[in-house]
């Protein structure tokens, strides 16, 4: 793993000469390396990202930096998060083939990953800003989030394979930390870092650090999510974390990656959906302009948890391989329906988890530090928080009440109820 002694942030002349060294990408890129364009692209919270173009092909470059970017040097953060990323990544791609970038070159050392270049694909999230619909989602990304999950855990692992495999993602305890106090714990009281759309959302905000029933929901989910290895999670699998194209879906960005509750990642995409869906009446310059794509938003948060639920029952259904309810244990006629029926209530169990998570995931990109550009693009701050505040009223519902959500029709119905609501904002 990556020590502060060997380590030295690569700026475009040291990123030059770096990979100049490197016969194989230096043949991938062609031309003289003077030649290269190198492009600083960056813009989230944690890493440098440069793109480098050369006369024959180009290549993504990811290192990280020793602290976090969105704050500074003030927030150290280890390294080594370049190192569990490299190992996420490179189990996805065993386990989705082609729903990941090529790995090409990997350094512990300088925290340094270069993969393939995805053009002409673009960052999810500003695709759904700009109302585009895309028809490969679903399939892609119920693929990859049904083989990565089911794949890694206990229905498929001998116990001794999964116990080794929790543990090579153990030590990315700093990440996971990022995780529990961001969404799981500062948008509830007051920290110094979270903010919000103030002042209309002042008494909103007020509310959630005063709501003790939604101080426990997401306490029991904060300890679901430290304590239950159940599968390799990406661990924030959200929109900015997807590239796509009109028909190919690409993951990138699991540096947070751990043995988590299933229910974080899935929750993730279906937070990010909804959050989407509420934003775009921030964005229409004409009243129903984008009413075609939030029709198709919310068929799609439908189709992602129904899709992936099938997915994810066929291959436990046709392959059994783990420890985890032997086979030898529901033999017979009476055995198979048994175990039918305990599938059905393992997915329901997993929906329940999904639905807090998806909830807790919302609440956090409006209370707290990190937020989104679905609704950070909105110019008007009272459109905003309009937005913003539906949002927050179907998360609090879905967190508080989460069992009483059923199915995802449960979900998107109340979401279609919640997006004429007209809250009562501040200022």
């Amino acid at each position: 793993m990556a020590q502060a002694a060997d380590y030295r942030i690569l700026h475009e002349a040291d990123l030059r000469d770096y990979l100049a060294g490197l016969p194989d990408l230096k043949a991938l890129l062609g031309g003289e390396p003077a030649s290269w364009e190198i492009t600083e692209v960056g813009d989230g919270n944690l890493n440098l990202v440069f793109i480098v173009k050369g006369a024959k092909g180009g290549v993504a470059v990811k290192q990280a930096l020793p602290y976090v970017r969105l704050v500074g040097e003030s927030w150290p953060l280890p390294l080594s998060r370049a190192h569990y990323e490299y190992l996420a990544l490179s189990r996805q791609a065993q386990l989705a083939p082609g729903l990941v970038p090529a790995l090409l070159h990997h350094n512990d050392k300088l925290a340094l990953t270069v993969m393939e270049l995805l053009e002409p694909h673009i960052i999810m999230r500003k695709g759904l800003v700009a109302a585009t619909q895309y028809p490969g989602f679903v399939d892609d990304i119920t693929t990859f989030m049904a083989r990565t999950l089911f794949f890694t855990s206990d229905l498929a692992l001998p116990a001794a394979e999964k116990k080794e495999a929790i543990a090579a993602f153990a030590g990315n305890h700093a990440l996971c930390k990022i995780t529990e106090d961001l969404i799981f714990t500062d948008p509830y009281r007051i920290a110094e870092q979270n903010r919000w759309t103030a002042p209309h959302l002042d008494g909103l905000a007020a509310n959630l650090r005063d709501d003790m029933e939604l101080h426990v929901a997401i306490s029991r989910l904060k300890l679901k999510f430290m304590a239950s290895p159940e599968a390799l999670l990406h661990g924030d699998l959200h929109t900015g974390s997807i590239m796509v194209t009109e028909n190919q879906t690409r993951v990138i960005d699991p540096e947070f990656a751990f043995y988590g509750p299933m229910g974080f990642d899935v929750g993730a995409v279906l937070a990010n959906l909804l959050m989407a869906y509420f934003a775009s009446a921030g964005h229409e310059r004409t009243q129903g302009e984008r009413a075609a794509f939030e029709v198709w938003v919310l068929e799609t948060v439908d189709k992602v948890w129904n899709e992936f639920a099938r997915k994810f029952l066929d291959l436990w259904r046709t392959g059994p391989t783990g420890d985890a309810y032997p086979t030898s244990l529901f033999t017979g006629d009476k055995g198979a329906l048994r175990l039918e029926a305990e599938r059905q209530a393992y997915m329901q169990r997993l929906f329940t988890d999904t639905v807090g998570f998806a909830a807790a995931k919302t609440i956090r990109r409006i209370f707290g530090l990190a937020h989104n550009i679905d609704f950070e693009l909105i110019e008007d701050p009272w459109r905003r928080a309009i937005s913003e505040a539906r949002a927050v009223r179907l998360a609090r519902g879905m967190m508080v009440e989460a069992a009483a959500f059923r199915t995802i029709a449960d979900v998107t119905g109340a979401a279609r109820k919640v997006r004429d609501w007209q809250p009562e904002l501040t200022g």
